[in-house]
């Protein structure tokens, strides 16, 4: 990794990615005396520490949020607000809600005056390796190490859920806490199944099956995004291949691996979605469909399968008939040999909260996170997102579960340990939703052969291998 950016190289990494113009010769000499160095230690409040203060929070500094309002909305960061306040009264709290992270904040980094702890998702995030390399991140290890606020005796990391850790830590350091544990099912209609009586497929060749008696029937087997969410399709065939081969599968892919795209189950997998394809098993007309028109088709009957992250019910409340019923069934495996249970389900800890550095009140940044994770904090977010948060227990509390958060929590539960997720994507920008859409449209198209897909893939990982200027993370 790095040893870090200047500001100098800060900027030129932000205008790459497209969040800033380019900037002058000038202007880039006046920034390049400030940054780089070691990323700075979480700091220390002025307060006086305590088991219910252990970073010693001063009691009435502000606090500066920024949130992403995307399909989780920005309710259950005012819900974690008024937690905060109610410990400390006296502190002035800034909400910000955006959907433009990367264009509103990259001023405040580059000028030294970022939020106190702000949520770096959606499209127009600052991607992750650059804020990393950049060492613009404070270290959230002592808020790992620190007591959880329901039970004194037990550390925050152990109320985190699987992969949690590992997903927010670059370069042997946590620096992100991705706080919604995101599942990535299959989704379909429970009354849709049980009125034609189908069973959701475990096995490929079960899948192939139910599709031919589903296309029969006059609906479309699958929908997907073709403009801007036709990745979500990724979770087919590196999921199967995943579950089919064995974790080592996709931890070639994130170590950039000679030919990883190239695995045998990669092939199998990509190639039974070539015969998808060709067998016309994906709804016509979705190429040139938004993610969000793709998933109203689908809950308005037009296709039985989704595939997407368990976000997708809170995205579509307002739009899913009332007896919809969204249920969730894992990625099929290829066939009943497979390394990992058919239980198997790829999560991803997601929506990564993080505390700048140079943040004015670092310690009240790990407070709030401290909060977030507490039973209560996951609970409200839970009730008001229909999401599952990365605590442990974390939907205990909710009385009222919907069908999909319901399904998802019954469906993780039977996984227990067996769970999987990549990392390429956000170690690597050069994997960033854009170019996979429009590869993995190709293929859903019938455009490219799977051969054509792992091929462009394949050369993809074997450039950002070879260019020494990104930094390499390896699992």
């Amino acid at each position: 990794m790095n040893p870090g950016l200047d500001r100098r190289q800060f900027l030129q990494r932000l205008a790459a990615v497209g969040l800033l113009a380019v900037p002058s010769a000038a202007a880039l000499s006046a920034c390049a005396t400030g940054g780089g160095g070691t990323a700075a230690p979480a700091a220390t409040g002025g307060g006086a520490k305590s088991a219910t203060n252990p970073f010693g929070v001063t009691a009435d500094a502000p606090l500066d949020v920024v949130v992403f309002k995307g399909g989780y909305g920005d309710d259950y960061a005012k819900a974690h607000e008024a937690m905060y306040n109610k410990t400390f009264p006296n502190s002035k709290i800034t909400h910000t809600a955006s959907t433009q992270i990367g264009q509103e904040l990259q001023p405040r980094f580059v000028a030294g005056n970022p939020p106190d702890v702000f949520d770096d998702s959606g499209a127009q995030q600052i991607p992750y390796n650059t804020l990393v390399s950049a060492n613009q991140l404070a270290d959230l290890g002592p808020l790992l190490d620190a007591p959880s606020v329901d039970d004194p005796n037990v550390k925050v990391r152990d109320t985190l859920l699987p992969g949690v850790v590992d997903q927010g830590t670059f370069g042997g350091k946590f620096l992100a806490l991705n706080y919604v544990y995101a599942a990535f099912p299959v989704w379909y209609s429970k009354p849709l199944f049980d009125k034609n009586g189908w069973t959701p497929p475990t096995t490929w060749d079960e899948m192939l099956a139910l599709s031919e008696k589903i296309k029969a029937a006059g609906i479309a087997p699958f929908a997907y995004g073709g403009t801007n969410a036709s990745d979500y399709l990724l979770d087919l065939n590196l999921g199967a291949a995943v579950k089919q081969g064995g974790i080592d599968v996709i931890k070639a892919i994130d170590n950039l691996e000679p030919n990883a795209w190239k695995q045998a189950p990669i092939v199998t997998a990509t190639k039974g979605i070539e015969e998808m394809v060709k067998k016309g098993y994906f709804m016509a007309g979705s190429e040139g469909l938004k993610h969000t028109e793709a998933q109203t088709a689908w809950v308005q009957g037009k296709a039985a399968f989704y595939v997407s992250g368990s976000w997708l019910e809170n995205e579509m409340k307002d739009i899913s008939p009332p007896d919809f019923t969204m249920t969730a069934a894992p990625i099929p495996t290829l066939d009943a040999s497979s390394k990992m249970p058919a239980s198997t389900i790829r999560t991803q800890a997601g929506e990564a909260f993080m505390v700048p550095a140079k943040a004015k009140n670092v310690a009240g940044g790990l407070e709030y996170l401290r909060i977030m994770l507490s039973k209560d904090g996951a609970g409200k977010f839970a009730d008001l997102t229909a999401s599952t948060p990365s605590i442990k227990g974390s939907t205990d509390k909710v009385t009222k579960k919907t069908p999909a958060l319901a399904s998802i929590s019954d469906k993780l539960t039977a996984a227990g340990d067996n769970v999987f997720n990549w990392h390429f994507r956000e170690w690597y920008t050069a994997f960033a939703p854009g170019p996979v859409v429009t590869e993995m449209t190709n293929l859903l198209t019938g455009r490219y052969t799977a051969d054509d897909f792992l091929n462009k893939m394949q050369a993809i990982a074997d450039k950002v291998a070879a260019d020494p200027s990104v930094p390499k993370y390896k699992r």
